[in-house]
């Protein structure tokens, strides 16, 4: 059950702050100060549009190596073949209309010192302040058998793109009474009830495209985001295609074979007709070689102003920051890039930060029609993120059917609504 601070107020999130209005934006408008943001995603794009309307004297530049977007939410429909990767793909060039200046190339090295970025092309950059939104990287080197050749073969697809279509394309190219392998690795990682999602959505494949097959997933952990929610939709919709095995249950993958896509436990090794392995991860490569990450692989920041606490005039938002119990989602960068370029705004404008209230709210489809949601509700005060206790709330079991397909509708207006918001 929900408590009063329900769906509506946490979709408030996505749309313009009311911290906004508690700027002082005449004094923040005549800042010509350099701003740049590293990484395009939901974090970096949104950070780029808010800080260019909070500050539009200043000089906004977005790096971002790709030319177009490909979002991860809703790429697992991608997978199970209920919708094409052209509908995840979007267009930068709002972003450019809004007078941000936009730079499609990496970033390989930011001097924090002198305040530059150094560019593939070998052309610096100065900043004032700089907004990192990296994303993740895996971890090639934890998982035994398992790197960037492997994953040509058994793909992870936790980055929207070819390897999305990768695994569409082998799910479709098996015969009817394969078996599938989806590996799930230990938290965290970027969104966490995604292999769970993903998980139902080529159940679905399978139950109605090739009913003689099955999907098992080896997780290397004992409890998920929605665990009971999506094992009620499991034994509902799937009971004879999907099987979850936890870390007590030797689920847990200790070494692959991409040679002969072999998963291997410490007890077993399971042939996969199609392996689905997620790998471990850690925050984007350059977070890391610019010292905002620390010896998790991950980005402590400043709970009110995603500042690093490792490098000044660096912020750090997205799934690269620590913001537990915040989850490394599209929604949660979303906001804290909003928050983030709030911040920025009143230190450009000589004032103090002040604490915020942070929410989240997560989508996951059970089948192309149904979904359940969380949602959780943050504070940013006392230097450090924390729960509102008896704020947000979680989906109800055993619901009646038109309450998950009503969930399915809000899951993609929530889409449109954070692509409008993140490119404009």
């Amino acid at each position: 059950m929900r408590t009063s601070l329900n769906r509506r107020h946490i979709l408030a999130g996505i749309g313009a702050s009311s911290a906004l209005g508690s700027i002082a934006l005449p004094a923040i408008a005549q800042s010509k100060a350099n701003l740049v943001i590293v990484g395009g995603g939901f974090g970096g794009a949104t950070a780029a549009r808010y800080l260019k309307r909070l500050a539009p004297n200043a000089n906004v530049t977005l790096i971002e190596s790709n030319s177009k977007f490909i979002s991860c939410p809703f790429s697992n429909l991608v997978i199970a073949s209920e919708r094409t990767l052209n509908q995840q793909t979007f267009s930068y060039v709002n972003l450019v209309k809004a007078g941000i200046t936009l730079v499609h190339e990496k970033a390989t090295n930011i001097d924090g010192p002198s305040r530059t970025v150094t560019l593939t092309s070998g052309k610096t950059l100065t900043y004032d302040r700089l907004v990192l939104s990296p994303g993740v990287d895996f971890r090639w080197d934890t998982l035994e058998g398992y790197d960037e050749a492997a994953a040509q073969v058994m793909p992870h697809a936790w980055k929207a793109g070819p390897q999305t279509q990768m695994l569409r394309d082998q799910l479709r190219a098996m015969e009817d009474g394969g078996l599938v392998v989806m590996s799930v690795p230990p938290a965290p990682f970027r969104c966490p009830p995604g292999p769970y999602e993903r998980a139902s959505l080529i159940g679905h494949y399978l139950k109605t495209q090739k009913p003689k097959s099955k999907l098992l997933i080896l997780d290397a952990k004992d409890k998920f985001s929605k665990m009971p929610l999506f094992q009620e939709a499991w034994a509902k919709h799937y009971p004879d295609h999907i099987e979850w095995r936890g870390a007590a249950d030797d689920g847990t993958v200790t070494r692959v074979d991409a040679t002969t896509k072999t998963l291997s436990t410490d007890f077993e090794d399971i042939k996969a007709d199609v392996a689905n392995v997620i790998p471990p991860q850690q925050a984007g490569l350059i977070a890391r070689t610019s010292g905002v990450a620390d010896g998790t692989g991950w980005c402590p920041v400043d709970a009110i102003t995603f500042e690093s606490t490792l490098r000044p005039n660096i912020h750090v938002i997205g799934d690269a920051s620590i913001a537990a119990p915040m989850p490394k989602s599209a929604f949660s960068a979303n906001l804290q890039a909003k928050v983030c370029a709030i911040q920025i705004a009143v230190l450009l404008a000589g004032d103090a930060p002040e604490a915020t209230l942070l929410n989240n709210t997560c989508y996951s489809f059970t089948t192309p029609n149904e979904a359940v949601s969380i949602a959780g509700v943050y504070r940013n005060s006392d230097g450090a993120f924390a729960s509102v206790l008896g704020a947000g709330g979680i989906s109800p079991l055993a619901a009646d059917d038109s309450i998950r397909t009503a969930e399915a509708a809000q899951a993609k207006d929530w889409f449109a609504a954070i692509i409008a918001d993140t490119l404009g």
